[in-house]
């Protein structure tokens, strides 16, 4: 039980890092909760700082689930017994992991427990655990994004896609996916999906920002955009 404390706090720490936040005060010297959204993901970052600030922010918060799920985990295989029957107890405890990070992302300590909506860094994790079928969720999300220009319709489209693609995989394809995947994946969905509720709301309004570009953008520091 010791050992998966300690996995759970630091993948918690690992995740607790505020990198939007981070940057924007390196970038630009500025609180990002005090901009756009107030959300401290790579969205309102891309938005306020631009689109290299963006990527930046949005590749720190993918490899804070992925190191989560990926390395900090092994602190504690073969530490616990399985489960539950049909359950790997490696995977079972990289998904623990990979969630810790993403709460750690979400209510950051930090960041006086703000955060981003958890879409990357839950991406992270389980790209760590297994990268097909959210290597094909990230496709959705490229696609739906280049093609509407809102991130969020983006970001919960390409959500509701990745059970789709891990059933298609296990059951079409007859690849091993363990049990306590598809249990979480479950649970990882409907939590993204309530995180993005009042993105959802916007859209059915019609009145969600969009991205005007995706040339490079130097940021709209002095607008206030939904997000």
């Amino acid at each position: 039980m010791g050992t998966l404390l300690i996995v759970g706090f630091l993948s918690y720490i690992l995740g607790a890092v505020p990198s939007s936040l981070w940057v924007g005060k390196i970038y630009k010297k500025i609180d990002l909760r005090e901009h756009g959204s107030g959300n401290l993901g790579a969205t309102n970052t891309f938005r306020i700082l631009g689109w290299k600030a963006g990527v930046v922010v949005g590749i720190m918060d993918f490899m804070k689930g992925f190191a989560a799920a990926f390395w900090i985990s092994g602190i504690a295989v073969d530490v616990i017994p399985s489960v539950y029957s049909g359950w790997e107890t490696g995977i079972f405890i990289q998904i623990y992991a990979g969630l810790m990070a993403v709460v750690g992302h979400m209510y950051s300590l930090f960041a006086k427990f703000k955060g981003g909506k958890g879409v990357l860094t839950a991406c992270g994790m389980l790209y760590a655990i297994e990268p097909i079928s959210i290597s094909l969720a990230l496709l959705v999300f490229v696609a739906v994004l280049f093609t509407s220009r809102y991130v969020s319709m983006a970001s919960i489209l390409a959500t509701l896609s990745y059970p789709v693609f891990l059933l298609m995989l296990r059951y079409g394809f007859n690849f091993t996916i363990d049990g306590s995947l598809m249990v979480i994946t479950a649970l990882i969905v409907i939590t993204i999906v309530v995180k993005h509720r009042s993105n959802i709301k916007r859209l059915i309004e019609g009145t969600e920002s969009r991205i005007s570009s995706f040339s490079p953008a130097k940021g709209r520091i002095n607008e206030e955009q939904p997000g």
